[in-house]
């Protein structure tokens, strides 16, 4: 089976990464992982165990010392991906040759210098959906001319990862280059979802399904519902821990997820204060539901609960608490456990989470779900 050879840049816990090797036709293999957070780092090596993984600045990270370590030579690797911090966008500059050490650089700029330096066949970013009108448009302009200019086709598109088979409404830009002459492939939604999105004014750049015939019988799957990914765990109250599976498999994205996992964990639920639980209780889909006299303050969707009949909206970096964005089980009274956040983030639970608690629900709510990494590495198949 060909052998597709990945550097993760900024990989965060390299579930993104994860993805791509799940992928049946072609053996991805993800031989580096770059991040600046060390706790992120050690998750994604114990993940990949063939990997290396480096915890650096990437500004400071010499692609001579990568070539020579790796023994990959210019024009040897097949895929770059990752996603630079949005920050990393604010001052891009025409693009430059790849100059190392430079102080000035940005962090797309440094991304781009991989390309450069290593020319890949092809490479996935991943951003937030405001890349796209960052200073109105001009920034994500300017990224396609660095591209074209070192040989590199490129194309874009807005999706929203319920469209693709995963429980969330988390839409996110994806930013594709190919060697020039091999046009950019998205993959093809093939799950409803009809809920309102943050989108961008030109409809071309939305992946979204094909209107159904009214003739003929759609071929969309259902979205995955939050209770699709997650009402196979067993009820725990506000503090409890479970370690056990109690019951089987309900839906066939539970029984994928488990992967034949035994020992349950991280299904550990947030210990919440008897007034939190008092808030909670009167919990529902926006934060009018709660009465004035026990909250001071607060946006639309704190303090609300998940539809368990719909997608999850999008998992943040503080899930456990109820303050956060719309966190708190459909069903019981507490915010979601880190094993319900992972599933919500298609996570098998076998995936492995290194430090405490909170260091594992903010690598959690930092990463680009696996299987959105799955289906984008499912569509580039033809280019190898």
């Amino acid at each position: 089976m060909r052998q597709v050879k990945i550097f993760d840049l900024f990989c965060g816990t390299g579930g993104f990464s994860k993805g791509f090797e799940k992928v049946a036709d072609i053996q991805y293999q993800t031989v580096l992982g770059v991040d600046l957070l060390p706790i992120a780092v050690e998750t994604f090596c114990f993940n990949h165990r063939e990997a290396f993984g480096i915890c650096k600045d990437i500004r400071t990270l010499r692609r001579t010392a990568v070539s020579d370590m790796l023994k990959i030579k210019r024009g040897e690797l097949d895929l770059i991906i990752g996603g630079p911090p949005c920050q990393g966008f604010s001052s891009i500059r025409p693009f430059r040759s790849c100059q190392e050490d430079d102080p000035r650089n940005s962090l797309f700029e440094e991304y781009a210098s991989f390309v450069n330096f290593f020319r890949p066949k092809a490479f996935v970013l991943e951003n937030v959906v405001g890349l796209a009108t960052h200073k109105k448009g001009s920034t994500i302009e300017m990224m396609e001319e660095c591209f074209y200019k070192i040989g590199y086709e490129c194309d874009w598109k807005i999706l929203n990862t319920a469209h693709f088979g995963i429980p969330q409404k988390r839409e996110r830009l994806i930013f594709i280059g190919v060697v020039k002459g091999n046009m950019p492939k998205f993959p093809l939604p093939n799950y409803q979802y009809k809920g309102a999105t943050i989108g961008h004014k030109k409809k071309s750049r939305m992946l979204l399904p094909k209107e159904p015939d009214l003739f003929i019988k759609s071929e969309l799957n259902p979205s995955i519902t939050v209770m699709d990914a997650i009402d196979d765990l067993p009820p725990v109250e506000s503090g409890e821990k479970a370690t056990v599976y109690v019951n089987k498999p309900r839906t066939e994205y539970q029984r994928a997820r488990r992967n034949g996992t035994k020992l349950l964990t991280l299904h550990e639920a947030t210990n919440h204060s008897k007034k939190m639980l008092k808030i909670i209780h009167h919990a529902g889909k926006n934060i009018n539901s709660i009465p004035k006299h026990l909250i001071s303050s607060g946006f639309s969707s704190c303090y609300s609960r998940l539809d368990a009949n719909e997608p999850a909206t999008t998992i943040t970096v503080n899930f456990v608490h109820p303050a956060s964005n719309r966190c708190i089980h459909p069903l019981q009274n507490r915010a979601l456990t880190p094993r319900e956040g992972a599933r919500l983030q298609s996570f098998d639970d076998d995936f492995v989470f290194a430090g405490t608690r909170s260091q594992i629900v903010k690598q959690i709510g930092n990463a680009v779900p696996t299987l959105l990494g799955q289906r984008i590495g499912e569509a580039l198949v033809p280019m190898f």
